[in-house]
C-alpha cells in the first residue's frame, strides 16, 4: 500500500531525527542468554534493570522500554552509543543493535480463489470460529460491519489477552476479542508523549491500513459492500468466523522495532494461533539476528504459531524481498480477475486500456486538449510545479513514480487541469492500480503511456478523453499476474532458501476502512467510505493469514511448517487461460524468484497429500550451517547445550518445500560443471494410509536431476519417507534457471519449484 504523503515525509524524517534524540541517545534492542541470569535476581526483568542501572552515567540516564520473554529473550532500552558499547561487554548479553523503523506494505477475492460458502468442504471447521489471528498493524475501526460478532460463540478459552478500552475505544466483542497498543518505543524515539490531537493513542485505527488487513483476514460477511458503487457485492474475509486480536504497532512515524517485538511477545502470551504482519524493513532484508520480525517470528514458531508476512513493495528490483527467514510464510502480491476500466480515447480514435476508481462528474467534453507534464513544469506532477497557464482545462499526462499516485491528481487539480493520465514507466511496467482520484484520472501501462506520449508529440493540437467503465470481472481478464511492486528474490540473506514463498491477491482489493480518513489519505479529501480498494503486498499477506487460520482449524495437529508446506506445494503457476503466470514488472513470464511456489490455492492446501515438516531443532541446525555460533542463542533460547557445528548440514538441506541450488557455492566466479546433493523428508497426511507416490522431474536447462528413490510407498497416515536429489551440470550460465519436482499418487500433486544458479554472486545470477 502506498503511504500517505504526510506519513511518507514523516517516515523519512524519522530515519534521521525521530530515532535519534537531541541528547544523542536512541533505542537499542538487546538480546541476552536466558540461562545466564544470576540467581540473586528473582526475575529476568530485575536482572535487566540492574544491568541498565550499572551502565556509565550520562546527562540523560538510560531506561528500559520493554522486557521480552515469550517471542524473544531480552529487552529494549534508551541508551547512548557509549552505554551500548558498555552493554556489549556484559556477560550474557548476546547482541546490542540500534532499533530500526519499518513500514507498512500497502469481496470478490474468495470467489476468485475458489473458496466455497459451504462449511462441509472444511472438516471440523465452521470457518475457524475458535482460531485467533493476531493482526499487528495500525489498529482497527471497531464499529465496522466487518467486525460484527453476530452468531459467534463465546470467546475461546485459549484466549488470555485483554481489551484496552477508553473514551476512544469503548469495547471489544466476540469478533475483536482483544486490542492493545504498543507505543513506548515510538514515544521514546520521539522524546515526548504522542500528540493525541494528531493520532489516537488507543487501538482505534485512524489511518485505515489495519482495518483493511484485519477485515481481509477474518472479516465477517457484509452484503452489498462497495466503494462508490465499484466492486459491489459480498465482502468477507478468508476466515469469516475467526477471532481477531489487534496489536497497534504503527504510528505516524512508522513501526518501531521495540514496539513490534513487544507486540509479538504479547501475542504469544495471549494465545493467538496466527500472526499477520503486513510490515517490513525499509530497503533490503536485514540479517536474521538483526531483524526483530525474524527473531519474534522464531519465538512465535516455537509456540506453534504461524507467522505470515508481506514480502514488501520494492519490486520489480531484484533482491527486494524482505521477511525472508525460512520460518516465516512470505507472501507476494498478484492480481485477480476484476478491473475498473477507465480507457483513454485519443483524438485519432485509438482506445488505450486504463483503470480508475474516480467517482465524480465525468469529463464535460469528448475531446479535451492533451498536454505532457514535462512540458508543463514537472514530469512527475509534483504539487506546485505545474504551470497553471499551460495546464488549465487540459488532460495532463504524468509519469508514475516519485510520490503518491493520488497526490499527482491533486497537483493537476490545483493547477486547473481537467483530468490526468498516469503513465507507468519501466519500473511499473504493465501493472495497473486503480485509485479513487479527486479528478477524472486513469492509470495506463508503460506501452500505452508511450503511445500516448508519441501521439501528443506528433500533433499540434492533441486531444483525448477518459471513458469510465465501472467494474468488470470474469475470465476475459487474464489473472493472476504478479504485481510489479511485489518484492522478489534472490534471497540476499540465504541463497539456499527460495523467497517469496507464495503470491496471493494484493492488487485492487476491497476491504474495510477507517471512518477517520479519506480513501486517498489526502488532507483535502473530505470523503469517507466504509470500504476502500487499495493495493500492496500488505493486502496479499492477510489473505494467506486467513487461509492459515482455516488450515489450523482443519488440521490442529499440524506445525507452522506443515501449514506453510501445504500452501506452497499445492500452489499453481498458470493463469485462468492455462498459460504461465505473467510478471507485470517485466511483461515476461513470472519465475520462482518472483512468485515463489506459485499462486495460493486454499482448497488444494486443505488436502496436500504430503507435507515437508520442520521442527525448531532443524532451524537451529540451519542457522548453524549459515555461520551462526555464539549468537545462535538469540534463537535457541532455553537450550544452553547448543553447540553449533556448521558442517552438520548444508543450508540447502533444510526440509524446505522448494529448492534453491547453488553450484560452486564457494566461488564468486562462474565455473563449469558441478554436483549438488540435497535431502528432503515428506510425511503422508492424505486420507488414505496406503499411498504410492511417483516423482516427475522438470529439470532446468543444462541441469540433470536424479531423485532417489523415484517412488515412495506409504502404509500408514503420518508416516515419513526421505529422498535425495542430485543436481548435476556440465555447463554454466550467467542467469538463474528454473524447473520443478512433483510427487503424485494420481490424485495429489505435490510440487516444489527449483531455482539454479552457477555461482554465489547475487547480482550476476539474476
Amino acid at each position: 500500500m502506498e503511504i500517505p504523503s504526510r506519513l511518507f515525509l514523516l517516515l523519512c524524517l524519522s530515519l534521521l531525527s525521530a530515532v535519534f534524540s537531541s541528547n544523542g541517545s536512541q533505542n537499542f534492542i538487546v538480546h541476552v542468554s536466558k540461562s545466564r541470569k544470576p540467581s540473586a535476581f528473582a526475575s529476568h526483568h530485575q536482572w535487566y534493570a540492574s544491568i541498565v542501572q550499572s551502565l556509565s552515567t550520562s546527562a540523560h540516564p538510560s531506561r528500559i522500554v520493554y522486557s521480552y520473554e515469550h517471542a524473544a529473550n531480552g529487552f529494549s532500552a534508551r541508551l547512548t552509543a557509549a552505554q551500548a558499547a558498555d552493554l556489549r561487554r556484559v556477560p550474557g548479553v548476546l547482541s546490542v543493535w540500534p532499533e530500526q523503523v519499518h513500514e507498512v506494505h500497502t469481496t470478490h477475492t474468495p470467489d476468485f480463489l475458489g473458496m466455497p460458502d459451504e462449511f462441509d468442504l472444511w472438516p471440523n471447521n465452521d470457518y475457524a470460529d475458535d482460531v485467533i489471528i493476531g493482526v499487528l498493524d495500525t489498529g482497527i475501526w471497531p464499529e465496522h460491519p466487518s467486525f460484527n460478532d453476530s452468531k459467534l460463540p463465546p470467546v475461546p478459552e485459549r484466549w488470555k489477552g485483554t481489551c484496552e478500552t477508553g473514551p476512544d475505544f469503548p469495547e471489544c466483542n466476540r469478533k475483536i476479542i482483544g486490542a492493545r497498543t504498543f507505543h513506548r518505543g515510538y514515544e521514546s524515539a520521539l522524546g515526548r508523549p504522542i500528540d493525541e490531537s494528531v493520532e489516537s493513542k488507543s487501538p482505534r485505527d485512524t489511518e485505515g491500513h489495519g482495518t483493511h488487513t484485519a477485515s481481509t483476514a477474518a472479516g465477517s460477511v457484509v452484503r452489498n459492500a462497495s466503494m462508490f458503487e465499484y466492486a459491489n457485492g459480498e465482502a468477507r474475509g478468508m476466515a469469516t468466523r475467526a477471532r481477531i486480536a489487534v496489536y497497534k504497532i504503527c504510528w505516524n512515524y512508522g513501526c518501531f522495532d521495540s514496539d513490534i517485538l513487544a507486540a509479538m511477545d504479547q501475542a504469544v502470551a495471549d494465545g493467538v494461533h496466527v500472526i499477520s504482519l503486513s510490515v517490513g524493513a525499509k530497503g533490503m532484508a536485514p540479517k536474521y539476528d538483526r531483524d526483530s520480525i525474524a527473531i519474534g517470528s522464531f519465538g512465535a514458531m516455537l509456540h506453534g504459531i504461524v507467522v505470515s508476512c508481506s514480502v514488501g513493495n520494492s519490486g520489480p528490483k531484484p533482491l527486494s524481498a524482505v521477511n525472508v527467514a525460512p520460518w516465516i510464510l512470505t507472501v507476494g502480491a498478484s492480481t485477480i480477475d476484476r478491473e475498473f476500466p477507465a480507457d483513454v480515447v485519443l483524438g485519432n480514435g485509438r482506445i488505450l486500456r486504463g483503470v480508475s476508481l474516480y467517482s465524480g462528474d465525468p469529463l464535460t467534453a469528448t475531446n479535451l486538449p492533451l498536454i505532457l507534464a514535462d512540458e508543463s513544469g514537472s514530469r512527475l506532477c509534483v504539487a506546485g510545479k505545474l504551470n497553471p497557464s499551460l495546464v488549465s482545462g487540459k488532460i495532463v499526462v504524468c509519469d508514475r513514480g516519485g510520490g503518491k499516485r493520488v497526490e499527482k491528481g491533486r497537483a493537476v487539480k490545483l493547477a486547473g487541469g481537467a483530468g490526468m493520465i498516469l503513465a507507468n514507466t519501466k519500473t511499473d511496467g504493465e501493472e495497473l492500480v486503480a485509485d479513487s482520484h479527486l479528478i477524472p484520472a486513469t492509470n495506463v501501462g508503460k506501452t500505452a503511456g508511450d503511445l500516448i506520449k508519441r501521439y501528443a508529440d506528433s500533433k499540434s493540437s492533441p486531444t483525448a478523453t477518459i471513458s469510465f467503465g465501472g467494474t468488470v470481472t470474469g475470465n476475459s481478464l487474464l489473472a493472476p499476474k504478479v504485481a510489479a511492486f511485489s518484492g522478489r528474490g534472490p534471497n540476499r540473506i540465504t541463497l539456499d532458501i527460495l523467497k517469496p514463498d507464495i503470491v496471493a491477491p494484493g492488487v485492487n482489493i476491497l476491504a474495510g476502512w477507517t471512518g477517520s480518513s479519506s480513501p486517498t489519505g489526502l488532507e483535502i479529501d473530505e470523503r469517507r467510505v466504509e470500504f476502500n480498494i487499495i493495493s500492496g503486498t500488505s493486502m496479499a499477506c492477510p489473505h494467506v493469514s486467513g487461509m492459515a487460520a482455516l488450515l489450523r482449524k482443519a488440521h490442529p495437529d499440524w506445525s507452522p511448517a506443515a501449514v506453510k508446506s501445504a500452501l506452497m506445494t499445492t500452489a499453481y503457476t498458470t493463469d485462468n487461460s492455462g498459460h504461465q503466470i505473467a510478471d507485470l514488472g517485466t511483461g515476461n513470464k513470472s519465475t520462482p524468484l518472483i512468485h515463489g511456489s506459485g499462486h495460493v490455492n486454499p482448497v488444494g492446501a486443505l488436502d496436500p497429500g504430503l507435507v515437508y515438516d520442520i521442527n525448531p531443532k532443524d532451524y537451529i541446525s540451519f542457522l548453524c550451517s549459515t555461520g551462526y555460533s555464539e549468537k545462535i542463542h538469540i534463537f535457541a533460547r532455553d537450550d544452553t547445550d547448543v553447540k553449533c557445528d556448521p558442517h552438520k548440514m548444508k543450508p540447502g538441506d533444510l526440509n524446505y518445500p522448494s529448492f534453491s541450488v547453488v553450484f560452486n557455492a564457494d566461488s564468486a566466479g562462474i565455473q563449469r560443471g558441478g554436483v549438488v546433493k540435497l535431502k528432503r523428508v515428506v510425511r503422508n497426511v492424505g486420507i488414505s494410509k496406503n499411498a504410492v507416490y511417483v516423482v516427475k522431474v522438470n529439470p532446468p536447462p543444462a541441469v540433470k536431476i536424479n531423485v532417489s528413490p523415484s517412488k515412495i510407498v506409504f502404509t500408514e497416515r503420518n508416516q515419513s519417507a526421505s529422498y535425495e536429489v542430485t543436481f548435476t551440470t556440465d555447463g554454466a550460465s550467467l542467469v538463474t534457471k528454473f524447473g520443478s519436482i512433483e510427487w503424485t499418487d494420481g490424485f495429489h500433486r505435490v510440487r516444489s519449484p527449483i531455482a539454479v544458479r552457477w555461482h554465489n554472486d547475487l547480482v550476476a545470477s539474476i
